[in-house]
C-alpha cells in the first residue's frame, strides 16, 4: 500500500527479508565456543563498572572500558520479562508458534539474555521463575546451541 502525504512525498508499507552476516569478533567467538565445546555459559566484567555482561562484549557500553575478566556463569538464571509468539514467520523463528521468549539473568550476571522458554506450559510462564538451560545435542556455534531454557 502506498500512502501520499500532504507534502507530496510517498510512504510505502511493505516486507524485507533480508539474509544477513555480521562479524561476532574475538570476545562473541570465545562465548559461542564455550558452549559449543564445553555447554558453558560466560559472561565478562567491566574492570571498572564490575558489571557482568551477558552475550560478552569487548567494550564496556557504559564506561568503554575494555574488558578482559571472564566470569562463569553457570547454566542457571531467573526469567525477568517473556512474550509468547502467536503468529509464524517463515524462515525467521527458531520454533513453530506458539512458543515464548523470555530474558534471562543468568546467575552472577547482571544483563539479561534473551531466548527460547522451552518444557513449559505457555500459560503458566512467570516473571520470577527459575531457569536452567538445556543444550543442544548438535552444536553448531552460535546461540541455538543453547537450545532452551526450562523451568527449575
Amino acid at each position: 500500500m502506498t500512502v501520499e502525504l500532504d507534502d507530496g512525498t510517498r510512504i510505502h508499507e511493505s516486507r524485507i527479508r533480508l539474509q544477513y552476516t555480521w562479524w561476532i569478533g574475538r570476545t562473541g567467538s570465545n562465548f559461542y565456543e564455550e558452549i559449543r565445546k564445553n555447554r558453558k555459559i560466560w559472561g565478562i566484567k567491566c574492570p571498572f563498572c564490575r558489571v557482568v555482561y551477558v552475550p560478552p562484549k569487548e567494550n564496556c557500553p557504559k564506561c568503554f572500558s575494555k574488558m578482559h575478566e571472564w566470569v562463569e556463569l553457570g547454566n542457571t538464571g531467573t526469567l525477568t520479562t517473556y512474550t509468547v509468539v502467536n503468529y509464524a514467520i517463515p524462515g525467521i523463528q527458531p520454533e513453530n508458534p506458539p512458543f515464548a521468549l523470555g530474558i534471562i539473568i543468568l546467575d552472577r550476571a547482571n544483563t539479561g539474555l534473551v531466548h527460547l522458554l522451552g518444557e513449559i506450559d505457555l500459560t503458566k510462564i512467570r516473571v520470577g521463575m527459575r531457569v536452567q538451560a538445556v543444550f543442544n545435542e548438535k552444536p553448531q556455534g552460535d546461540l541455538l546451541d543453547i537450545k532452551y531454557f526450562k523451568p527449575i
